[in-house]
């Protein structure tokens, strides 16, 4: 469970790097800004959900790739 929740956290933080991006360069109207808060909201609040379920932290998630450092870039 603990590969799938990692998998998983990635690609929202993916997703919410794009996001970023997006609003950044101004691709987006206001009503489109705050739905895609909102579901980035829900999105991380699922992931703390399901980690608190399997007894897992979203730190556990982060994999030590050995040399390369760590799969997930450090949470904000």
């Amino acid at each position: 469970m603990k590969l799938v929740l990692t998998i998983v956290e990635l690609l929202r933080q993916l997703m919410e790097r794009q996001a970023l991006h997006r609003v950044e360069c101004g691709d987006l109207t206001q009503a489109q800004e705050e739905a895609l808060g909102d579901t980035l909201l829900a999105l991380h609040d699922r992931m703390t959900e399901l980690c608190n379920r399997y007894g897992l932290t979203l730190q556990d998630l982060n994999l030590d790739l050995g040399p390369l450092g760590t799969l997930l870039p450090p949470s904000s």
